[in-house]
């Protein structure tokens, strides 16, 4: 069976990263199925000027789910982390009718990472593992790959996820604000996702990890008030607080817990999460990396908060 891949259907191709892993993919020559749930009241989307197919599922349907992948080489599944064990009937239903790759939904944290698993951010990724886990052991049926991508750079600055909240003015900085973590635009995850289609003998039954760059909270207040010319309101938060709010919230049964334990993950001095030029599949996918200062005034730019 040849190994060439042209025709792939992403699940939840219309949220926050698979809308750009679906312009990656369509930039790429790739032919799209975009699945959405039954009934799903989500807008769909254009992709202008590429052509896509939209095809409702029922993920809770095996035979939905195989009909769908009838004549797909490929399913990339951006389905959100409460969700994440439904993959597992969806690799079956890939498996029945001879998908030949599968791309879980990991993207975000990398969840293979020694130690990863003994954390309260990794407990809440657990399902994520057990899908990896899952595929790992299916291996003589499905190739795979998984790929990890470090904060969304640019869905970061507009949440406030990096403790900078650039339209309110404000920074909270976890420890000393000098570690780095790595950041992905979300159009560089989607043209890593085609890279890793487009080579699938070069990546069969791996789990990568890419990032547009590294960078530190310091680095990107200095930035922000560069491009901007305002002056950020800078407080100070210690990782150990941080991680003692999502602690308490997680107790409560609140699952929101996940922001404090992620912002401890990437933020928190010692973290250790830069992704080192020896660990990053950007030169195996002949992928560069970007300018954090472009990259920025790009984002900056589109919301309207660049310096006249």
């Amino acid at each position: 069976m040849s190994s060439t891949i042209n025709t792939v259907a992403v699940l939840g191709g219309t949220g926050n990263i698979g809308t750009h892993i679906v312009r990656g993919l369509l930039v790429g020559g790739f032919t799209v199925t975009i699945l959405t749930r039954a009934n799903s009241s989500s807008p769909r989307p254009t992709f202008d000027p590429y052509p896509v197919r939209f095809l409702e599922v029922d993920y809770s349907s095996p035979s939905s789910l195989a009909s769908a992948f009838q004549g797909q080489d490929a399913v990339v599944s951006t389905i959100a982390t409460g969700a994440v064990q439904e993959q597992k009937k969806v690799i079956d239903a890939a498996i029945e009718v001879g998908v030949k790759r599968f791309v879980p939904s990991e993207f975000g944290v990398h969840t293979r990472k020694e130690g990863v698993e003994k954390t309260k951010l990794g407990g809440l990724l657990e399902g994520k593992r057990a899908v990896v886990d899952y595929l790992i052991s299916k291996e003589g049926d499905i190739s795979w790959t998984g790929l990890s991508t470090g904060l969304f750079f640019d869905s970061a600055l507009s949440k406030g996820l990096a403790g900078i909240n650039v339209k309110n003015g404000t920074a909270t900085i976890v420890d000393s604000g000098n570690e780095l973590w790595p950041a992905s635009l979300r159009s560089h995850v989607g043209r890593t996702v085609s890279e890793i289609l487009r080579h699938p003998d070069l990546t069969k039954n791996q789990y990568l990890a890419t990032a547009s760059f590294n960078v530190s909270q310091n680095q990107l207040v200095k930035l922000v008030e560069e491009l901007t010319g305002k002056k950020l309101e800078v407080t100070h938060v210690s990782s150990k607080d941080l991680f003692q709010q999502g602690d308490e919230k997680l107790k409560k049964g609140d699952y929101s817990a996940f922001v404090e334990f992620l912002q401890v993950h990437f933020l928190a001095d010692g973290a250790g999460n830069k992704l080192e030029e020896q660990e990053s599949a950007n030169e195996k996918l002949r992928l560069q990396t970007e300018d954090v200062k472009a990259a920025l005034r790009g984002w900056l730019e589109s919301e309207g908060l660049l310096a006249a």
